[in-house]
């Protein structure tokens, strides 16, 4: 069965840099940095990385931080509760700009 996405992808993600590769080793040297131990622990950030990967859908970093959050001591418990977290998230900036619409419609209706 093919798929869209495919998970032998996600370990070739360094052959992107064929393309550029000073823009990919500026790229994997920022994101290197960004998930080294700091202010957060490795564990936080790869749970907030869980969460947005989430948000965003990308179902390689959906994959990668489900990883690295059972690799980082999270359980299935804590990860899922950060997936409603960035649920909540956007689910309410949706509801939000909801009063754009309403704004408009008062508007429009004087």
């Amino acid at each position: 069965m093919n798929h869209y996405y495919d998970r032998s992808q996600l370990p070739r993600f360094g052959e992107i840099a064929e393309g550029n590769q000073e823009l990919a080793n500026a790229f994997f040297e920022y994101y290197n940095k960004v998930f080294e131990e700091g202010a957060l622990t490795v564990r936080e950030k790869a749970l907030i990385a869980l969460a947005v990967a989430n948000t965003v859908q990308c179902p390689y970093c959906i994959d990668a931080y489900t990883t690295a959050c059972l690799e980082s001591g999270s359980d299935l418990e804590q990860m899922t509760e950060a997936v409603h977290v960035a649920t909540a998230i956007r689910g309410g900036a949706s509801l939000v700009h909801g009063m754009q619409m309403m704004d408009q419609v008062k508007q429009l209706s004087m």
